[in-house]
């Protein structure tokens, strides 16, 4: 996906109305996904049925379910090259943050020009490290309280 196309599919908020009939079609849809490879959806305009990935219709509930809550959603190809701006958009950092870790090899990326793309993949890759990283300390700190009778 290119940047363009990142910046053009931007997410908006769903509609109370959208939320609703999201909530239920997420409900019904959600019941009827088989444990097969795929699944047949019919869809009421017209005759034809078409065969969907079972991981598809499950990535559909779960876009349903974040309507339903009314969150905006937006799918990032795993393989996707982000901007700074949108990779530390995408870890909840500031821009400045972000470039440090770069600066710092905590995440790969490469420069087009004078500006640095950073995979998506690989901002995934460091979330997920940065949640197992944290969920140590947080382990060891507790165990350290509890060592010392500190009653946490």
């Amino acid at each position: 996906m290119t940047t363009a196309s990142l910046r053009s599919s931007q997410p908006t908020l769903p509609t109370e109305q959208d939320a609703n009939l999201a909530r239920e079609s997420s409900r019904l849809l959600a019941a009827c996904i088989g444990r097969g490879d795929s699944a047949r959806l019919k869809v009421i305009d017209g005759n034809q049925e078409i065969a969907v990935p079972v991981s598809a219709l499950r990535m559909l509930v779960d876009i349903l379910a974040q309507m339903a809550e009314g969150n905006a959603v937006t799918i990032v190809p795993y393989h996707a090259e982000l901007t700074t701006q949108q990779a530390a958009d995408f870890l909840n950092v500031s821009r400045p943050h972000l470039v440090g870790l770069l600066e710092h090899n905590a995440l790969g990326y490469r420069k087009v020009g004078s500006h640095r793309r950073i995979l998506f993949k690989d901002l995934v890759e460091y979330q997920q490290n940065s949640r197992v990283e944290r969920r140590k300390a947080l382990d060891e700190l507790a165990a350290q309280a509890e060592e010392l009778g500190l009653g946490y």
